[in-house]
Parts: structure tokens; C-alpha cells; sequence
């Protein structure tokens, strides 16, 4: 009877000489698939090294499929955000950014086509036209998208190293006086002008007020409970969903001054409905936020505040006046909806009716301002003899 010879083991890789002269490596892939390597080599020493490497890589499960890199980022891009689960502001944020900043350079690259050199070729040309608020932005999806191919070994390292580049080095926003936000309510007219004390003595998101229904309204105390945020997306579409954060959902209470302003709008303009809104449109239509950006910046120049001064800014003021009230960090975080993971901020603390005491705060603080500049005006009025 034969003995039968025993069975060779299959080598990891081969390494032979081509026509041309140079040396071509073949190894089996851990899918136990035939591959050769994506280069060829000017000597065998070479080719060797390169099989050995790999070998080891495949060994320590540090291997990444050179094929795998292979994928169009435009589609790996648009797969990327429909899988996040994303808020519908945020959905929209990433689409137009993709859309304006990434597809333009990286639509017809595969990911691993995006190397280090092309991502600070590609800031540097974005730096040139566009804001570096915009830029930043923009690097930082598409570093966390490069991050989410790495994670999925489509390549072996994210492409995006460059330091402090996602950082966004915002201007100092303005703030407004007591006398311009009473200016603004003023030119703003009845409809609206408790949106403008919401948003400064609040302080509220105006996507919180757009949500903010009659039983969210409390006279005694005067308080406003937010629940939900209501944002209007660049399409005309409003979207009603969860606040911000969860710190978003709060309750606001108010400086006492503000009672007959309440009362007024709940009266007049608010939906007539129990569960009514209570800041909709005018003619019973939608809050627009076109529509109340065309009255804003009408009143904004009106009353002489910059150019730039958004809505948002509003909040700035709340901020300072809540600092200046004797509020404590916590205090004015808690009141303007804010999240943070400082450890610094774990132990302090803001309740009910350290809330209460900030909104009295304010309210002295606008009095006293009002008191201030009635008196500069009865001095400037001259005396009759």
C-alpha cells in the first residue's frame, strides 16, 4: 500500500520576478482570497519586506482590504448622514455643507483617495473664499465621516490631522440695552413684541417660543414651561420635535415686569384654542420666519443697532443681566436652556426658586434702568421761565 505523502502547507506569499524585471508579490487575504500587492518592486529584498509586513499586519488584525477604500465619497457621504439619525436642523446643516463645501473637491474621489496633502489643499482653497466659521464646520463632518470609515476599515487612517482646524473662533456677539430691546419691542409692534422680551429676559431660542403653546404659560408665578422647539428649515418646512438639548427643556421664569405683557398677548393675539400657539402668525397664518426677519431688521436699524445684531443676540443680553442679577454660572445656564460636562458644574446647583430669585434680579435691574433713563430725559427737557 502507498504511503501517502503528507500535505504541504500552504504558503502565505509569493514572490516572482516579471518579465519587465521587477518583482511582483501575491499573498492569500484573510478572506481567503488570491491578492497582489497594489505595486510592484525593484528588487526581491523588497518585495519580501513588503509581504512580510503584510503578513504581520494580517496576523495582528491590523490588515485593511486595499479594495475597500475603494468606495465613492460622494455615496459613502450621503449614507453617512441618512444613518445618523440626525435632528432636521442638523440633517440640513450637513446637506449643505456637503453640498457647497466637501462634494465640490471630494464628490469623484474614493476614500481612500483623500489623503492628508488633498484635505489642507482643500482648506486653505476653502479659506480663501468662504468664512472660517464655514470652514471649520465643514472639516469637522467630514473628519467625523473619515473617523466613521476608519472605524468600518475602509481605510487604515483618517486623513483629517490637521490641529485646531475644527475650532471655531467666534467674534464677540453684541449685546443690547435695556432701553434698545424696549425699542425694539416698541418697533417690532404689539404682535411681536413679547417675542423680543423672550428672547432678551428669557432667555429663549426663538425655535423654543415658535413651539410654545397657552398651557406652557403659568400667570402665578409668572412662568413659561419649554418643551419642544419648532425650527423652520431653509425649505419653509416648520419641524416640531425635542428642544436642543435635554437641558433645553425647562422651566423659565420670569421678571415680575413682564406680567402685563403676558397677559396682554394671551388676551389678544395667542390662538384662541386651549392647546393653542401662542405666538402664531398674523391673519391666524404660520409663524414665518422670512416674514419676521424682514420686521426685525427693519426694526434693528431703526432703533441703531448693528448690522450684524441677530435675534439670537438677544440671549447675550439675558446672559449679562443674569450675571449682573448676582446669578451664578449654573444659575444662567439652567435659564437659558445650556448643556455642559465641565466638571466644575456637577456640583452646583439650580433650582425652582434660585430661578425665581434671578428673575426678580432682572426685573430690578430693567426697572432701575427705565427709572435711569426717564430722569436723563426729564434733565435734558429745558425749564420754562
Amino acid at each position: 500500500m502507498a504511503v501517502r505523502k503528507p500535505q504541504r502547507r500552504r504558503e502565505f506569499g509569493t514572490v516572482r520576478q516579471l518579465p519587465s524585471g521587477r518583482w511582483q508579490t501575491r499573498y492569500w487575504a484573510p478572506d481567503g482570497s488570491r491578492r497582489t500587492a497594489p505595486e510592484t518592486f525593484e528588487t526581491r529584498t523588497e518585495a519580501q519586506t513588503w509581504l512580510t509586513l503584510t503578513q504581520a499586519d494580517i496576523e495582528r488584525k491590523h490588515w485593511v482590504d486595499p479594495d475597500a477604500g475603494s468606495i465613492n465619497f460622494e455615496t459613502y457621504a450621503m449614507k453617512w448622514v441618512e444613518e445618523r439619525g440626525l435632528s432636521a436642523t442638523t440633517e440640513e446643516l450637513y446637506r449643505r455643507l456637503l453640498r457647497l463645501h466637501l462634494l465640490p473637491a471630494f464628490a469623484s474621489v474614493s476614500l481612500d483617495g483623500i489623503t492628508p496633502p488633498g484635505v489642507r489643499t482643500w482648506r486653505v482653497e476653502r479659506l480663501g473664499t468662504t468664512g472660517a466659521t464655514t470652514v471649520a464646520k465643514s472639516y469637522r463632518l467630514l473628519k467625523a465621516i473619515m473617523e466613521t470609515a476608519a472605524d468600518d476599515e475602509l481605510i487604515r487612517r483618517n486623513p483629517c490631522r490637521i490641529r485646531g482646524a475644527g475650532s471655531e473662533k467666534a467674534k464677540e456677539r453684541p449685546t443690547a440695552t435695556v432701553e434698545q430691546v424696549d425699542a425694539l419691542a416698541d418697533v417690532m409692534g404689539p404682535r411681536w413684541r413679547l417675542m423680543v422680551y423672550f428672547g432678551a429676559y428669557g432667555p429663549m431660542r426663538p425655535e423654543e417660543q415658535t413651539a410654545l403653546r397657552r398651557p406652557d404659560v403659568t400667570l402665578e408665578p409668572l412662568s413659561v414651561k419649554v418643551r419642544d422647539a419648532a425650527p423652520e428649515l431653509t425649505t419653509g418646512r416648520r419641524v416640531e420635535g425635542d428642544t436642543k438639548s435635554a437641558a433645553g427643556r425647562r422651566t423659565v421664569f420670569l421678571p415680575a415686569f413682564l406680567y402685563i405683557e403676558v397677559k396682554r398677548h394671551l388676551d389678544w393675539y395667542a390662538e384662541k384654542e386651549p392647546d393653542g400657539l401662542l405666538l402664531g402668525g398674523e391673519r391666524g397664518a404660520p409663524f414665518r420666519r422670512s416674514t419676521f426677519g424682514r420686521k426685525w431688521r427693519r426694526a434693528r436699524g431703526q432703533v441703531g443697532l448693528p448690522e450684524g445684531f441677530r435675534f439670537y443676540d438677544l440671549r447675550h443680553t439675558g446672559h449679562t443681566l443674569s450675571t449682573q442679577s448676582g446669578a451664578t454660572l449654573k444659575d444662567t445656564m439652567v435659564r437659558a436652556g445650556q448643556s455642559s460636562e465641565k466638571a466644575a458644574l456637577i456640583y452646583q446647583h439650580s433650582d425652582g426658586e434660585r430661578q425665581r430669585e434671578v428673575a426678580s434680579g432682572i426685573d430690578a435691574l430693567v426697572k432701575e434702568g427705565r427709572r435711569k433713563m426717564t430722569e436723563a430725559r426729564c434733565r435734558s427737557v429745558p425749564r420754562k421761565n
